[in-house]
């Protein structure tokens, strides 16, 4: 599987731009130029999600009421393409979606569209993913999980829809416009789609731990799971109401990460590493999330790397380098050396 093309509309900084990808393609271009754009647009054509993006808005360009992303990716011969439509919420005076995808020209699900283009993205933000927020494991999981798994995809979604609407509800409660028994339906959608995430999430943690062999060192993830049932949210049902907002449930999980010593002695790298350590530890996790993918899938991940090279040191490049073997490679950077590690097997594209 591959992505031979790649045309944007009024994406970001680009307002037209189509561009083509060989078995290693390098794109070069002094930073600031719209090079990671190029591989977000990738990575939503990927995942149905942005990495970046808070709201939908901001990967359309300005002035502009609607962007697309579309792709052809060609697999054992056969070829589809992959589209994302974004909008404003208003097109030419119309409402419509904020988004759509669509697989040859018909309109799928999310959880439908995921998986059609099995990548997996290496960047500079995601050096802090030990040492930085619960937000951000939470959203490495997701996005390791979901892009192998539809199931899953379609829980995440049903859960932070209930999510918000529940948290709404509770604060009606608490301001005495609503009753407590409405609780009932959200609750119910909550527990269901819930243990589903969990269940994948724990799973996760031991392929992680099971699994998952690097060159480098040895490392295991605790799974730190806010179990959700209808003794816990009758546990906190009255600080809930007083706060307004859902208090257990998977999206106030964690986990923690532990480099596993000779003596099998643990050390959490959150608490206890240098940075060094933590870049190898995230670069366990990530080559962990992209081994997930392929056992799932079945099939090599296209593999992104957004200037990831500064990141590292001359041997963990290599490593990197290893890792490219037999997979479809697009890199970005803002220095022609990144060219040397490839030889003639590169394709530069520069911005």
């Amino acid at each position: 599987m591959r992505l031979e093309r790649l045309a944007l509309k009024n994406f970001r900084s680009y307002k037209n731009g189509t561009y083509h990808f060989g078995d290693v393609s390098v794109m070069i271009a002094p930073n600031g130029s719209g090079k990671t754009n190029l591989l977000e647009a990738i990575y939503l054509l990927a995942t149905g999600i942005s990495e970046r993006a808070g709201r939908i808005e901001e990967m359309i360009s300005w002035k502009s009421e609607m962007a697309s992303v579309s792709g052809i990716v060609e697999d054992g011969g056969e070829r589809s393409e992959l589209s994302v439509v974004m909008t404003r919420g208003v097109y030419m005076g119309k409402k419509t979606p904020k988004r759509r995808y669509l697989v040859d020209g018909v309109g799928r699900a999310r959880a439908s569209f995921v998986g059609h283009l099995p990548a997996a993205l290496f960047r500079p933000e995601d050096m802090r993913l030990i040492e930085g927020s619960p937000t951000r494991r939470r959203s490495y999981l997701d996005a390791a999980i979901a892009g192998a798994s539809p199931e899953y995809a379609r829980a995440l979604t049903t859960y932070e829809a209930t999510l918000k609407r529940r948290n709404r509800l509770l604060d009606m409660i608490r301001e005495g416009s609503a009753r407590r028994v409405e609780l009932s339906y959200w609750d119910q959608s909550l527990i269901k789609n819930g243990e589903i995430i969990s269940s994948y999430r724990a799973r996760y943690a031991n392929y992680l731990n099971d699994k998952t062999v690097v060159p480098f060192g040895k490392y295991r993830m605790e799974y730190k799971a806010s179990a959700i049932s209808p003794a816990r949210l009758m546990q906190y049902a009255e600080a809930e109401v007083a706060v307004g907002h859902t208090l257990v449930g998977p999206h106030k999980d964690d986990f923690e990460f532990y480099e596993v010593g000779e003596s099998l002695e643990s050390k959490n790298l959150m608490v206890y590493g240098s940075r060094g350590e933590q870049r190898l530890g995230v670069l366990f996790l990530k080559i962990g999330a992209m081994g997930y993918l392929e056992q799932q899938l079945g099939v090599k991940a296209l593999l992104l790397l957004d200037d990831i090279f500064s990141e590292l040191d001359v041997v963990h490049r290599q490593e990197v380098v290893r890792l490219m073997e037999g997979r479809q490679v697009i890199i970005t950077s803002a220095e022609n050396e990144t060219l040397n590690y490839f030889g003639d097997k590169a394709v530069a594209i520069r911005i």
